[in-house]
């Protein structure tokens, strides 16, 4: 059921996120910072989210950051009246090289870089350090547009600018809580449709409708209904396959809801799949309950993480969990920072935490037992209450 009135950012947040920003740009001796975004599946409008409560779709979009002042949006000729009425920047410019060549907009007032930066920094002339963001998403040819008409040092801050987000504000946190909600409902679903015959993509569906009802907007990551043979890999996507009696189904949904997640991830046995798959299910369930109680503010993540890859590794299993088992979440269904065995980032208190226990390319197949964690100063809240082990009947 969605709920009246819903969780959201409010306005006034986002100008305190910009002047976080920009006292990182002091801090760094930074001119500018051009933050690129657009509506890719998994990393989605991360900076342009963060930044302006955008949700990018479709074409595009580059936000500036001046050292001083309020930001400036750059889009694509279709999307300016949409970032006008979605987004917190007022100074929102169509830009030239965002435009398609081969499409007309007589009606546009469309700039080009050489004309847009001088507008937003003070000087032209003094622009000597300017930090890139989301540059792994830029294409070659608006990262070289980029580069011809600022001939700076660049400095990548992809890191920082998700540094400052890390630590979640209440407002945050409230939108954060709703989007795990809306996941356990989109589980639930999916759990209750599983039946002898059903294919994959009903089940899918199942959870998206679920979803889609309790208010997200769409998902961070496909919805990840796998079963038999289709769980081995660690990525998977929904299929025509029919669920079979006594094997493995393996459950993973992932809601954006306000431009923030909730991941949850459950194997559903059908049937008697098999005592290895049971065992398998109790070390992962063990191993997470293992870096539930081991996270609290101070903590590094890296410690934290082993706690739960050791109950693996302890089980005879430990080649099958094939990536770091703790990550943050928030306008990102998996960003930084991530806490795996090379990491010695700290947990600090009200950063939203995945703990992801994996457990995949294996004889039998694969599994995954992931829920949310809210670090607190003397432990960790569980945002999510999704049953460990889920067990369906035959008939």
């Amino acid at each position: 059921m969605i709920r009246d009135p819903m969780p959201t950012i409010p306005a006034r947040e986002y100008p305190e996120r910009w002047a976080r920003v920009q006292q990182m740009m002091a801090q760094q001796d930074l001119d500018l910072i051009v933050a690129y975004a657009d509506d890719r599946a998994t990393f989605g409008p991360a900076h342009a989210r963060w930044l302006a409560g955008f949700p990018v779709h479709f074409e595009p979009v580059c936000i500036l950051v001046p050292k001083q002042g309020d930001p400036v949006m750059l889009c694509g000729p279709e999307s300016d009246q949409y970032a006008l009425l979605r987004g917190q920047i007022a100074d929102v410019r169509v830009l030239y090289e965002f435009t398609h060549p081969d499409e007309d907009y007589p009606y546009a007032c469309i700039q080009s870089l050489s004309e847009v930066i001088p507008d937003v920094v003070s000087s032209h002339d003094q622009v000597q350090r300017v930090g890139l963001a989301g540059h792994g998403l830029m294409g070659s040819e608006f990262l070289r547009a980029l580069q011809k008409v600022l001939d700076v040092q660049w400095v990548d801050v992809e890191n920082a600018m998700c540094d400052l987000r890390a630590v979640k504000s209440p407002a945050e946190l409230d939108v954060i809580r709703y989007a795990y909600r809306i996941a356990e409902q989109g589980l639930a679903a999916a759990a209750d449709a599983i039946r002898i015959g059903i294919t994959e993509r009903e089940v899918a569906a199942e959870a998206e409708a679920a979803m889609r009802r309790a208010g997200a907007e769409g998902t961070g990551i496909d919805t990840i209904v796998a079963s038999g043979p289709h769980t081995r890999p660690i990525l998977a996507r929904s299929t025509f396959r029919r669920i079979q009696d006594d094997e493995l189904v393996l459950l993973t949904v992932a809601p954006r809801y306000e431009g923030y997640h909730g991941a949850i991830g459950r194997p559903v046995l059908v049937g008697d799949p098999g005592q290895e798959i049971r065992r398998a299910v109790d070390v992962a369930c063990r191993a997470q309950e293992a870096c539930f109680q081991a996270m609290r503010s101070g903590a590094k993540g890296g410690q934290v993480e082993a706690m739960g890859r050791r109950v693996v590794q302890d089980a005879g299993m430990g080649s099958y969990f094939l990536y770091s088992g703790l990550h943050s979440v928030g306008v990102v269904e998996f960003e930084p920072p991530i806490f795996g065995p090379s990491s010695d980032a700290s947990l600090a208190e009200n950063m939203v935490i995945s703990i992801d226990i994996p457990m995949f390319n294996t004889p039998w197949g694969g599994l995954r037992v992931e829920d949310g964690f809210l670090v607190t100063g003397s432990g960790a809240e569980r945002l999510n209450r999704t049953p460990y082990k889920i067990q369906k009947g035959t008939n």
